[in-house]
């Protein structure tokens, strides 16, 4: 299959026709692409809908971007029928409560399959947003194989990851966003180590770029990527595919999936079939 993964700038929109036409652009780019994936927070973007003082309040944004969220659906929809693929849409608030969750959608080419809503908040999010984890991993059967997805944060606890993992997971989706460099490299170090232990793909998606004008993602860091496990199938460096760092755009890469059950089977290591054997205390003294 192919996979596309998007380091995602954030604009600034006068009106939802103007999300439309970008994000049909973005799908255009990589169409021939059978897996899409947006970034954590990417959604924050239709806060512009509400003007300037919307977007730079917290609160607000988050209401704001929320009251789009089916005509933005609908939209993913259409174009996962009209190019055959499927895609990961970039994560926003979802209001079911008083306080909101992180939810990312994912769609196919017959509509909508599920959603996943992160599982740990980090500190800005607790502190500032008071966005609300929502526990509970999901599995999504699709043909493209068993697909997991960890947001951002949640990449970095490995076991979230060996849950999907045991689930027979063989893809896992990791849309973040971070304000610094720092934060970026510590979830790529979680993206990386949850491929090397799961012996499986993992798709990294991030927000670039400096919006002045959104309070939430206002600075953003990273680089999109696609790693593997260093296991002799796959790169030494376990990096399939990168782009450029802050550097808006589609990366892309072919993963034949068959790789994946060949390395938990006979890779040069076995950390997926070893696992229980780090689960046995080992404290002497």
């Amino acid at each position: 299959m192919k996979i596309a993964t998007a380091a995602y700038a954030l604009d600034w929109f006068d009106n939802f026709a103007a999300y439309e036409a970008k994000l049909t652009k973005w799908v255009q780019q990589a169409a021939d692409a059978d897996l899409l994936v947006f970034p954590e927070y990417g959604a924050m973007e239709l806060a512009s809908l509400g003007g300037t003082a919307i977007a730079g309040d917290t609160e607000a944004s988050l209401h704001e971007v929320a009251r789009h969220a089916e005509a933005a659906a609908d939209l993913h929809i259409r174009l996962a029928r009209e190019h055959g693929c499927h895609i990961l849409a970039a994560s926003g608030p979802a209001f079911e409560g008083d306080r909101p969750v992180n939810r990312a959608v994912l769609f196919g080419p017959g509509g909508r399959i599920g959603h996943q809503d992160k599982q740990i908040m980090t500190r800005y999010e607790r502190d500032e947003m008071d966005v609300t984890g929502a526990p509970g991993l999901k599995i999504f059967d699709t043909e493209l194989g068993r697909i997991g997805i960890l947001i951002c944060y949640d990449s970095e606890f490995p076991l979230l990851g060996r849950i999907l993992a045991k689930a027979g997971v063989e893809l896992i989706l990791v849309p973040s966003c971070t304000d610094t460099v720092a934060g970026f490299h510590r979830v790529r170090i979680g993206a990386m180590a949850r491929a090397l232990e799961s012996q499986c793909v993992v798709v990294h998606s991030p927000t670039v770029g400096q919006n002045d004008w959104l309070q939430v993602a206002d600075e953003n860091r990273g680089r999109a990527a696609i790693y593997g496990p260093p296991d002799g199938l796959w790169p030494e460096t376990g990096i399939i595919a990168e782009g450029g760092m802050d550097q808006p755009g589609w990366c892309f890469a072919e993963i034949d999936r068959s790789r994946i059950a060949e390395s938990r089977r006979n890779g040069a290591v076995l950390p997926f079939a070893h696992w229980p054997e780090s689960e046995v205390p080992g404290l002497i003294g």
